[in-house]
């Protein structure tokens, strides 16, 4: 027969390896259904872009008419992001001619002093 105390040590025992084997089975599971966070950001882009579409259609009526609507503000925002993007690449153009200039004039200088 046994005592009291050493049911109550194997049911400690059992419950601390059943335990241990939940954790280990919630780790495996987790392991499994690990995403890459690119995918995982380009498909919640990609489903508030398809929500976004759903309501402009409900809004205007149908899917042609929110196509144009997305059309056109496409449109819109390409022809104010063009100028800006033109601008940006010929400022760090220039930046980048001033920099190399820069140093090309100062090695000359360098040059051409007299050693110390």
């Amino acid at each position: 027969m046994t005592s009291c105390s050493d049911r109550d040590t194997i049911r400690r025992d059992e419950a601390a390896d059943l335990r241990e084997a939940y954790e280990r089975g919630r780790k495996d599971a987790q392991d499994s259904r690990r995403r890459h966070p690119i995918a995982t950001t380009l498909t919640v882009i990609a489903a508030a872009i398809g929500i976004i579409v759903l309501a402009l259609a409900a809004v205007n009526g149908s899917f042609s008419r929110a196509g144009t609507v997305v059309d056109k503000n496409l449109a819109t925002a390409t022809n104010k992001a063009q100028p800006a993007a033109r601008n940006a690449a010929t400022q760090a153009s220039q930046a980048v001619y001033d920099a190399t200039s820069k140093t090309t004039t100062a090695d000359r200088t360098d040059a051409a002093a007299p050693p110390n």
